[in-house]
């Protein structure tokens, strides 16, 4: 990869670029999100096609350092590059699993250059699955409670327990979780983060079933599961700092502000979309003055989080990836995307509440479908009470009410 600089430099890189988003993503492909790669098996076709190109490239992982495979992009290629894929309503396809938004980072982070080396090639080229580990029954939001077990089997770990709302687990091929490995110790302190390979015996994983249809959410059961002991990322009960910085990285893709050349989705605007089904007054603005008002407001809602994410981003440069700011963000990317699923439903009136049959677009149901699985939105990676807490106490500083005196 050649050397890009300045601006003029960045403009060589952008007809680069250009060329090769032209030549290689799949015209077929256009408007996709790729969502369907975290909830299904293997692509297939031309999404097989884009995901390999995408990995070979290191595009799908632009600003990671060329030594493993990534782009080796500076965060001004990135925006670059992100601004062609949208301009052709391109998608990135590897940010559709844990392997690139969470743990690749997290290796990054705590892992050993062994580690990295074995680890972060296959994330980045797209050939390997990865889930979380975190949640069980009884550990949700007070997750320091986790009771799955892990014992120190001489050559080997030895891993007891289960684990709940593991995304994507039927089809992953490797999980990064946290065990206890010191009942003794206070509950943060006796935590272990593991790498473990899901193609054993020792793990079995049942699908949970949810009301908006597929679902990516899994039971993962550990009985006598086994891990060698380089498969400890960072050091030995002091998992919960690498669990905490993992759920930073998770958090950051969750408001977009991995800056992963995303690009894509919807090529229709939303404005649009609402002029087609509400219609348009004598001036062709959309008929309805109070659902133009607060679309409106949605729009500069969602122009604001966007600008914000820039300039958090921005702001970062030279730090050691996310902070913060990605719980603030977090919250925002979520008002944000729920207002637009309400505000989508009540858009297509009686047409937004199809769930089958010839009488609804296909735009139609995959509406009811995101409105009642974005309910989440609020919920998974830190709910939106654990966000605030988060905000009140580490950003704005200010007293915890929640501790007796």
């Amino acid at each position: 990869m050649a050397d890009f600089g300045g601006d003029t430099d960045l403009e060589a890189f952008r007809a680069e670029a250009r060329g090769w988003l032209d030549a290689n993503f799949p015209k077929s492909l256009r408007g996709d999100t790729g969502a369907a790669l975290m909830d299904g098996p293997a692509p297939e076709g031309d999404m097989a096609a884009w995901k390999t190109a995408m990995g070979e490239k290191g595009w799908g992982t632009p600003t990671w350092p060329a030594e493993y495979g990534g782009g080796g992009l500076s965060p001004q290629q990135a925006r670059v590059l992100q601004q062609e894929m949208a301009r052709i309503g391109a998608f990135n396809p590897l940010t559709a699993g844990m392997g690139v938004t969470m743990i690749g980072p997290t290796i990054m982070d705590y892992g050993t250059e062994e580690q990295k080396r074995k680890h972060l090639p296959p994330i980045i080229r797209g050939e390997v699955r990865w889930a979380v580990g975190y949640s069980e029954p009884g550990a949700g939001s007070d997750l320091a409670s986790l009771q799955t077990k892990c014992e120190d089997a001489g050559d080997h770990y030895l891993i007891n327990g289960q684990k709940i709302w593991t995304s994507g687990a039927q089809y992953s091929d490797w999980i990064g979780m946290l065990v206890r490995t010191d009942f003794s110790a206070k509950k943060h302190d006796g935590i272990s983060f593991l790498l473990v390979d899901m193609h054993q015996p020792g793990i079995e994983v049942r699908p949970i079933k949810l009301i908006s249809g597929a679902s990516p959410f899994c039971e993962t059961f550990f009985t006598d599961a086994t891990a060698p002991k380089e498969a400890l990322l960072g050091k030995e009960n002091e998992g919960w700092s690498v669990g905490k910085r993992l759920l930073q990285h998770e958090r950051a893709s969750q408001t977009g502000a991995m800056g992963g050349g995303g690009g894509g989705g919807r090529s229709k605007p939303f404005q649009d979309i609402a002029k087609a089904y509400v219609g348009v007054d004598e001036d062709g603005r959309l008929a309805d003055i109070d659902l133009r008002t607060r679309l409106t407001r949605h729009l500069m809602d969602a122009r604001a989080h966007g600008l914000t994410l820039a300039r958090a981003a921005a702001e970062a440069k030279g730090a050691s990836g996310a902070t913060n700011a990605a719980s603030v963000l977090k919250n925002s990317a979520t008002y944000v995307s729920q207002t637009r699923a309400e505000m989508t439903l009540e858009i297509f009136g009686h047409q937004g509440l199809g769930w089958e049959g010839d009488a609804f677009k296909q735009e139609e149901l995959d509406a009811i479908s995101g409105w009642l699985f974005g309910k989440a939105m609020s919920i998974y990676g830190g709910s939106h009470e654990i966000q605030n807490n988060i905000i009140s106490k580490r950003i704005l500083g200010l007293p915890d009410t929640t501790q007796s005196t």
